[in-house]
């Protein structure tokens, strides 16, 4: 059996990201986690990690050391370019929500991944 385990981010504003976070992945808020200086996110279908996101004084300085992969998911995302016109359907989406497009990175002539931001600065990519 695997552990289980909950992925920690700090934050400037707990309940805002974990909003975005929630909306973008499909999760929910996690009961009993609704403070100003904390909040958490759950997988409805418990099958994925808890993310917890926490207050912390200072502001992001440097680029993430670990960040999350949105994974396109439909019919057909095994092929690359399926897959590139997948990930530029969801892009639009994850403005809408609050992400800021960084750049595009291409795998030869097929677009392999979007680098972006969440509303507090932090990388994630779209592949």
């Amino acid at each position: 059996m695997a552990t289980l385990w909950t992925l920690g981010v700090d934050a400037d504003d707990p309940q805002r990201i974990a909003a975005f976070w929630a909306s973008v992945l499909g999760y929910v808020k996690e009961p009993g986690f609704d403070e100003p200086d904390n909040a958490s996110i759950v997988d409805p279908d418990g099958q994925g990690p808890a993310i917890a996101f926490l207050k912390v004084p200072e502001s992001k300085s440097a680029k993430n050391r670990m960040h999350i992969d949105i994974r396109v998911a439909g019919p057909g995302a095994g092929d690359m370019a399926v897959r590139a016109l997948l990930i530029r359907q969801k892009v639009p989406d994850l403005v809408a929500a609050g992400a800021t497009v960084v750049r595009e990175e291409w795998y030869g002539d097929v677009l392999g991944h979007v680098v972006m931001l969440d509303p507090e600065g932090n990388e994630f990519c779209v592949a």
